[in-house]
């Protein structure tokens, strides 16, 4: 007899469950789940809103003032 139960494709990624960044309940990381890492589309279109009204900003530090350099980096011939 031949063990007729499925084997995983050895192409496949593993499936991982993984804390949803919006609502911290668990999601699945797969190519499966179209909303990865998101559980939901729910958690998926909060978290673009979060965005989008800049709840969410990256840190950046005030721009500096150019400097105006001491000698002229050309001369004229």
């Amino acid at each position: 007899m031949t063990d007729q139960r499925a084997r995983p494709d050895p192409e496949e990624p593993p499936v991982r469950l993984v804390k949803c960044p919006a609502c911290g309940g668990p999601s699945r990381y797969h190519p499966s789940n179209p909303d990865r890492p998101f559980c939901s589309p729910r958690c998926r279109q909060l978290d673009l809103g979060a965005w989008a009204s800049e709840r969410f900003r990256l840190p950046a530090d005030a721009p500096q003032e150019p400097q105006t350099p001491s000698a002229a980096p050309f001369q004229d011939v």
